[in-house]
């Protein structure tokens, strides 16, 4: 086993994971409703993270594109300068992270930066400050004849750098919907240190159905980390229609909390134990075949 050259299977090799800030916590999953009022959206998300707080979350998750319709004709319009200073929705996120004195990856929103727009999350501190900023890596071009068809890059410009961010609840790498399919991504968030991997993500009825939860569950075990995935609520009519089941996958890659499709809040707690328990259980870290094989992390 030691001809295997595990440390040679990550460059640069694998980082240690750091110890979390907390032993356990509760997450908070906003499945939120969305309609075509972005005041009525950004009121209603605030009401729900208050009441995730209310509920004990000291991490809350809202869904990818939450104050917008999800669609090429509504990213521009509903677009917001983040940089700029000129974006309520982020700016309420921050003001509920502060006044809560909680963590918020706040799901994501349509970003205008110049003559660009982005899907992008945000993830503000206890203390309302932002943390990080996540464009959207891996754009939605999908087409499936009869079934449906979408091209984010008619509106979008793919983000160019993946986002992993220390926070009062542990090490999370973020990713936004179709970035979850992509699991050099989520290798390199392990190799990194991660303890939580949180995708805010709009998987619709074609594919929500078949891989949304095969994915969580794959990106977990494969990493022996914990998955948080948040959707929008289902509108059956709007012109894209999502899946919904957010969910809280473990390290052994189990379901620990899910909902169906209306709008709903999941409380569900995180115990970090359970991951070095697992990785005890299975060393994968020290069985990879570094002389074999290896993934490049290219902006370590």
């Amino acid at each position: 086993a030691a001809s295997f050259k595990p440390e040679q299977a990550r460059a640069p090799p694998a980082l240690p994971v750091p110890t979390p800030p907390l032993a356990k916590f509760k997450i908070g999953l906003c499945q939120l409703s969305v309609t075509a009022d972005k005041e009525r959206n950004i009121a209603h998300a605030r009401e729900k993270i208050h009441e995730a707080v209310d509920k004990g979350a000291q991490l809350v998750v809202l869904p990818e594109i939450w104050n917008s319709p999800y669609s090429n004709d509504s990213f521009p319009v509903y677009a917001e300068d983040i940089d700029g200073g000129s974006s309520p929705s982020t700016a309420m996120v921050s003001e509920a992270a502060k006044a809560l004195k909680v963590t918020i990856v706040g799901g994501s929103i349509p970003e205008r930066c110049g003559d660009r727009l982005y899907n992008t999350c945000c993830v503000f501190g206890s203390d309302g400050v932002l943390k990080a900023k996540h464009r959207k890596i891996h754009l939605f071009d999908i087409d499936i004849p009869g079934k449906i068809t979408f091209m984010e890059s008619k509106t979008l410009t793919a983000g160019e750098s993946p986002t992993i961010v220390d926070t009062d609840v542990g090490r999370i790498g973020i990713g936004i919907c179709y970035d979850i399919r992509f699991q050099e991504l989520a290798m390199i968030y392990a190799a990194r240190g991660a303890h939580l991997l949180c995708y805010p993500g709009a998987f619709n009825m074609t594919t929500g159905p078949l891989h949304w939860e095969l994915l969580q569950r794959a990106r977990a075990v494969d990493n022996q980390l914990y998955v948080a995935t948040c959707s929008p609520a289902r509108d059956a009519g709007a012109g894209y229609v999502a899946w919904g089941h957010s969910t809280l996958i473990g390290p052994f890659g189990q379901v620990l909390a899910t909902t169906e499709h209306e709008e709903a809040i999941i409380i569900a707690e995180i115990n970090y134990s359970e991951m070095e328990m697992r990785r005890t259980n299975l060393p994968l870290e020290k069985q990879r075949r570094g002389d074999l094989y290896q993934l490049v992390d290219v902006q370590r």
